[in-house]
């Protein structure tokens, strides 16, 4: 009897299956269909969808991130004024030339700018220049008294050999006349050789010297100005004369250091319609500053201001332009916040509005949160 052996049919119909299915469609590298599952972006920063910033811990090592808690308080309110650094008109000074004529160097020289002087130390001279027509009057002067004065002088002479018999009163007529004439020739004399001597006014350094060997100054020409770098003053402009009536206190932002002020007063007259207003400060932080360098002054008012303070460098804008802070929502996540601030002094500022108590705001590195993209 002969057997059956289904097996070679069956797989004859599996084999016929499998060539009329249809194959996959494979494309080439750069033409694919949208349908790839996207590239693996490995544990980086990267910005999410809904605008927030993932930073995982090594980054923000790397980043020097650091944050705080916000705690919402009561703050002065602050205006800022646009001011100048001025002297100390006690401590500083001008040193001009009363007399026009020609500059010639002191016994050390002609001081340069930085160089630190002493009070009384004469710093050059000034030799005063005529004109021909004058100085030729001043020598003929000089010759007509002096021949004058060699003719009282015999005169007195002749008197005193005389004296038996001239009254008292004609010799001392005389010697008299012989003592005017000599002190008017001293004077015509020192006149022509004479030379102004400018001096130091304080004890300081030279902040702007316009002295060269050989140059010729007007009278009330301003040859050094002298000043004293531990006793300078700011003053600033108020354009509203209400500001002035108000001041708490004031700081200087000078780089990212703050410098708190003293309020000195206000003054009575308006100089381009502004009222100027006159600071002190800490000698050791305004001693580096120069004389009229424009300066950012922050005056707190007594007025007071309901918000949470946090560094200005923490204010950031975003592609619309808006101010934000970072707050961090998790320990690997930062999410941008909309606010509005007032600035408090030149380092920080109030948050009024976009904060909660308890937010951790990113007052370190915010910057680079903000540029991963």
């Amino acid at each position: 009897m002969k057997r059956f052996h289904p097996m070679p049919s069956l797989l004859a119909l599996l084999m016929a299956a499998a060539l009329s299915a249809p194959l996959p469609a494979l494309a080439g590298p750069g033409h694919d269909h949208g349908d790839a599952p996207p590239t693996p972006t490995g544990n980086g920063p990267s910005r999410q969808p809904d605008g927030s910033v993932f930073l995982p811990k090594p980054a923000q090592r790397q980043l020097g991130v650091r944050t705080f808690v916000a705690a919402t308080g009561q703050h002065a309110k602050a205006f800022e004024l646009a001011g100048t650094v001025v002297m100390d008109p006690n401590a500083g000074g001008k040193v001009q030339a009363v007399l026009a004529g020609r500059l010639e160097a002191g016994p050390k020289g002609l001081p340069g700018v930085g160089q630190a002087v002493r009070k009384g130390e004469v710093l050059a001279y000034v030799v005063p220049t005529a004109g021909a027509i004058e100085r030729s009057n001043q020598l003929a002067q000089q010759a007509e008294l002096r021949a004058a004065r060699d003719l009282a002088a015999r005169r007195v002479a002749r008197l005193t050999e005389l004296a038996d018999t001239v009254p008292r009163k004609d010799i001392e007529a005389a010697e008299s006349e012989l003592h005017s004439l000599t002190q008017r020739l001293g004077a015509v004399g020192a006149g022509l050789a004479t030379r102004d001597a400018l001096v130091a006014p304080v004890s300081g350094v030279i902040a702007s010297a316009n002295a060269v060997a050989g140059q010729v100054v007007d009278a009330r020409e301003q040859v050094f100005e002298v000043v004293d770098p531990s006793r300078l003053r700011i003053e600033a402009l108020a354009y509203d004369t209400a500001q002035a009536h108000s001041v708490a206190g004031a700081t200087l932002a000078v780089g990212g250091q703050r410098v708190p002020l003293r309020f000195l007063g206000a003054a009575r007259s308006l100089h381009d319609q502004a009222q100027p207003l006159q600071f002190a400060g800490d000698s050791s932080a305004l001693g580096a500053l120069a004389l009229g360098q424009p300066v950012r002054v922050f005056v707190q008012s007594t007025d007071k201001v309901d918000g949470v303070q946090v560094p200005a460098a923490a204010l950031l804008r975003n592609p619309a332009n808006q101010t934000i802070v970072w707050v961090k929502e998790s320990p690997e996540r930062f999410a941008p916040r909309v606010v509005t601030a007032v600035p408090l002094d030149g380092t920080s500022v109030a948050v009024t509005s976009g904060l909660q108590p308890g937010d951790r705001v990113a007052t370190q590195g915010a910057t680079l949160i903000n540029q991963v993209r």
